[in-house]
């Protein structure tokens, strides 16, 4: 009988210290206007992301304090608008992540496109994100480069899943 309540206490707490992995979906829009100039860079500012994150850690039985590490699984551009416009007008792309409290690094990028589909994903950053995910909000920069002249404006959509890593209530 000992025996047995000890190996249960051993499973309870020994899940409690595995913890839980989840992911966290946002969304971001932005545009590229018509009068974009062709081979040079230039910027995109999109509205801040709310992100939501206290009630997702909350259905997911943890909290802020609990995160051990949030990393991008996912960025994936589509276009939205005009329906029939492919990513073929694209060099490069990079986008950012910044909030009030931190300083602005690279989210995900991607260089010499080469696509003529409507989505593309982009190779991530490794870094951990938590102090940006944790955030009640986050705002998004984003560079591109194009290589065809853009002669109506293309509205992109940011589908954006972060992996979280984190400890149990």
């Amino acid at each position: 009988m000992a025996l047995a309540l000890l190996f249960i206490s051993f499973v309870f707490t020994g899940c409690k210290k595995l913890g839980v992995n989840f992911s966290i979906s946002n969304q971001a829009n932005f545009r590229v206007e018509s009068s974009s100039p062709i081979n040079l860079p230039f910027e995109m500012g999109t509205p801040d992301v709310t992100t939501n994150s206290s009630q997702q850690f909350n259905n997911n039985n943890t909290a802020a304090n609990l995160i051990k590490e949030i990393k991008l699984e996912e960025l994936k551009l589509s276009i939205t608008n005009p329906a029939s416009k492919t990513f073929s007008f694209l060099k490069s792309v990079e986008i950012y992540i910044s909030t009030n409290s931190n300083n602005e690094i690279l989210l995900a990028s991607l260089s010499n496109i080469s696509s003529t589909a409507q989505s593309i994903s982009l190779t991530t950053t490794a870094q951990d994100l938590s102090n940006y995910v944790k955030a009640s909000s986050y705002k998004l920069r984003t560079s591109v480069v194009t290589k065809e002249t853009v002669t109506q404006a293309i509205d992109i959509r940011a589908d954006i899943k972060f992996k979280v890593k984190a400890g149990l209530l």
